[in-house]
């Protein structure tokens, strides 16, 4: 069995002279939640257009449960669900209504009540969609893409507008599905929820991606960081001479950051060196980058090469 859901090999997607995906490759496991992060403009829901069969790529080839998204679109619609960043209702039609509707062209369709209960809008049921908030709306898109059970799931900014409780009901909601088996492809600009949710993640910038890898693997390329205040001192006074292989010093000001990826060694040396000439380390702390400081740092790597 395939155990390949969504594959990406060298894919350009160009409007006029504007090339809004620069050759990208990636895939993504069956019963795996994979994030595809980036900068506004990045090329991230253009990329999710042609994963779900809206257009046809300009170069290179996708694949979704072994089809081709645009050419064999009615194969695999049915074993889809999709949330856009906007989507559109009937205002007049009661959120009961709604789901009413869909069901009637969505095979094996999840129970009215089920659905509703599962996004947290059961109660909302009689209520008409002109009449919900920002936040109520996304949450019955995310009812009407998973209504069909789908075997893959894209979602593009599922929790914008979402009050923290109601972000965290939808992440476990997702959990479940995935666990369940289901492939999730997310997108978001909520780095936390990439945090939460993702086995593996891709960020692009400028329609490529620039990185790519586990949650652990991705942080793990940047090392762990020692970082302290140190008045009047120069990186070449510290134990270890800045610049080495897997390491890094950088100074600002009085604060001093040393990233490493033999935290314990260079931490041990640090500490006897400053013990040994009566120096006190201001504000010592040890810790691994976060994902939204590798995300920032690309953003101004990319931005100072271009």
């Amino acid at each position: 069995m395939d155990t390949t859901a969504i594959e990406v090999r060298d894919l350009h997607q160009k409007y006029g002279d504007f090339e809004a995906v620069k050759g990208i490759g990636f895939r993504v496991g069956r019963g795996e939640l994979y994030a595809l992060l980036g900068t506004n403009g990045a090329g991230k829901t253009t990329t999710l257009d042609v994963l779900e069969g809206y257009v046809a790529p300009t170069g290179g080839e996708v694949r979704v449960l072994g089809h081709d998204p645009v050419k064999e679109r009615a194969r695999i619609r049915p074993r889809m669900g999709i949330v856009l960043q906007e989507a559109g209702f009937y205002k007049d039609l009661t959120v009961a209504e709604t789901v009413d509707a869909w069901r009637r062209w969505t095979p094996h369709a999840l129970g009215r009540g089920e659905v509703l209960d599962r996004v947290g809008l059961g109660h909302r049921a009689a209520v008409r969609v002109g009449q919900l908030s920002g936040g109520e709306k996304r949450r019955l898109d995310l009812a009407l893409a998973v209504l069909g059970r789908p075997e893959v799931l894209f979602l593009d900014e599922p929790t914008t507008g979402l009050d923290p409780e109601a972000r965290r009901n939808v992440w476990e909601l997702v959990r479940g599905m995935v666990a369940d088996g289901a492939t999730v492809l997310l997108t978001t600009h909520y780095l936390d929820e990439a945090e939460q949710l993702a086995q593996r993640l891709a960020i692009m910038h400028d329609g490529r991606i620039v990185t790519e890898g586990t949650l652990a693997g991705v942080l793990g390329e940047r090392g762990t960081r020692i970082s302290f205040r140190l008045p009047g001192a120069r990186p070449g006074d510290l134990p270890y001479s800045p610049g080495l292989a897997r390491r890094s010093v950088r100074q600002d000001g009085e604060t001093f950051t040393v990233e490493t990826h033999e935290p314990q060694r260079d931490l041990r040396d640090l500490l006897v060196w400053a013990d040994e000439r009566g120096t006190e380390l201001g504000g010592l702390e040890v810790r691994r980058p976060s994902l939204e400081e590798i995300f920032l740092e690309v953003a101004e790597t990319e931005r100072v090469a271009a």
